[in-house]
């Protein structure tokens, strides 16, 4: 199944696609699905109203989840740009709702920055509450898997030795269109193509098989540290062709569309604007 969260005149609501439409799953958003128990069975088979596919609102996917949780140097490509060795543990800091965007929603890019970079990203979405998983139950938990465009605010991560704040500015993260079902891109260890376009050239593309910290063990690793709820998001690293990794350094301005797409998923499409 493809599920989002659509944005309507009476509020968002949880859908599914269906051809070319999006059927209604009497849910306001998908982590409120999530939370439900025997959520797949009732998505599948739901027959409410719907709504067309061509120029849906797409809220993110979840709109509030209680955490979401990010992977640094995940890709070997990655790592070795940086100039960093490969890391024995997944390196985690946090996101928060604030810094949500629907899939097609503009990016505010903060004044006070002067390197805005782009970061495509597989994220995975939880649809079962789990503590400490074990491989089964950290592959059970796996809702499925969205796009998402983590964005840095590289002069303000590189600040400290820690990277939060540049990660963290408000409205500049897309993260959608779509949760898409494991059994719908091989399983809970997707080996995707994913890609960033900027103003229709190519500056990031790889594949979610090199990962160094797969899905499933990232689910492990972070339920050790933290209860991992329905609707939490974990972002798992970006490939390299960052800009801030080039040379010169190219960086996102006012005006620039940034396509973030990984194949099976969709993409997100977004404007950068000024904030």
């Amino acid at each position: 199944m493809k599920l989002a969260t659509l944005r309507t005149a009476d509020g968002t609501r949880a859908v599914r696609l269906d051809g070319d439409v999006l059927v209604d799953l009497d849910h306001a958003d998908l982590g409120e699905l999530f939370a439900e128990d025997g959520w797949q069975g009732k998505a599948a088979a739901a027959t409410g109203i719907t709504y067309p596919v061509d120029g849906a609102d797409f809220a993110p996917v979840v709109p509030n989840p209680s955490k979401v949780i990010c992977v640094g140097h995940n890709y070997t490509n990655h790592i070795k740009e940086m100039g960093r060795e490969l890391p024995s543990h997944p390196t985690l800091f946090p996101k928060f709702a604030e810094t949500l965007r629907g899939a097609h929603d503009d990016i505010v890019k903060p004044a006070e920055t002067e390197a805005f970079d782009w970061e495509v990203e597989l994220a995975v979405v939880i649809g079962k509450r789990v503590r400490r998983a074990d491989e089964r139950r950290a592959a059970e938990a796996i809702a499925g898997f969205t796009v998402m465009n983590d964005i840095s605010a590289r002069d303000w991560q590189f600040r400290t030795i820690e990277w939060t704040q540049g990660k963290i500015w408000e409205a500049t993260t897309p993260v959608g269109p779509y949760v898409v079902t494991p059994d719908e891109v091989g399983g809970v260890r997707p080996a995707l193509e994913v890609k960033t376009i900027v103003d229709g050239e190519v500056m990031q593309q790889d594949d979610t098989g090199t990962l160094l910290f797969d899905p499933v063990f990232l689910v492990q690793y972070i339920s050790t540290v933290i209860t991992l709820r329905p609707g939490d998001i974990i972002a798992t690293g970006t490939p390299a062709g960052v800009g801030n990794a080039r040379d010169p350094k190219i960086f996102l301005l006012p005006g620039q569309t940034v396509v973030t797409e990984i194949a099976g998923l969709g993409a997100c499409s977004n404007k950068v604007v000024e904030g």
